[in-house]
């Protein structure tokens, strides 16, 4: 069975314009497996990219709006955010929870030349092989 590293490397490499890709614990903010291409991504820059794409799953403006929403359906909203995606000048950022892993996100960075198809089949199929492979 290969490792959480493994599945990052192989997706990296499997994207035409693949940079990064990392497994984030969504409860502790924790990187549970991480690779990627580019000379400049030191350990803080990964660790703050991380810690963005938890906040944009359980930061707290997001737990506000699905307090809200439970007030209002009268029934309990957690965890509602299951994907993202993101663009800046030069890059593709995908996040997809972990298949059966609510606390477990995918993030995969491209750059813009990359399909965003490959980028989104690419992060659901990553999402899938690391069920197994998460806690």
């Amino acid at each position: 069975m290969a490792t959480i590293n493994e599945v990052m490397k192989d997706l990296v490499e499997g994207i035409d314009g693949g940079l990064a890709c990392s497994v984030v614990d969504l409860e502790s903010g924790l990187m549970l497996g991480a690779h990627h291409t580019v000379p400049y991504f030191t350990q803080s820059y990964i660790d703050a990219v991380a810690a963005a794409a938890v906040d944009m799953f359980r930061g707290k403006t997001v737990r506000t709006v699905e307090e809200l929403l439970s007030a209002q359906r009268g029934q309990e909203v957690k965890n509602s955010i299951q994907e993202v995606q993101m663009s800046t000048a030069g890059t593709y950022h995908f996040m997809t929870n972990v298949v059966g892993k609510e606390n477990a996100l995918v993030v995969v960075v491209t750059s813009r030349k990359a399909n965003l198809g490959m980028g989104w089949s690419a992060t659901r199929n990553a999402a899938k092989l690391l069920t197994p492979l998460c806690p």
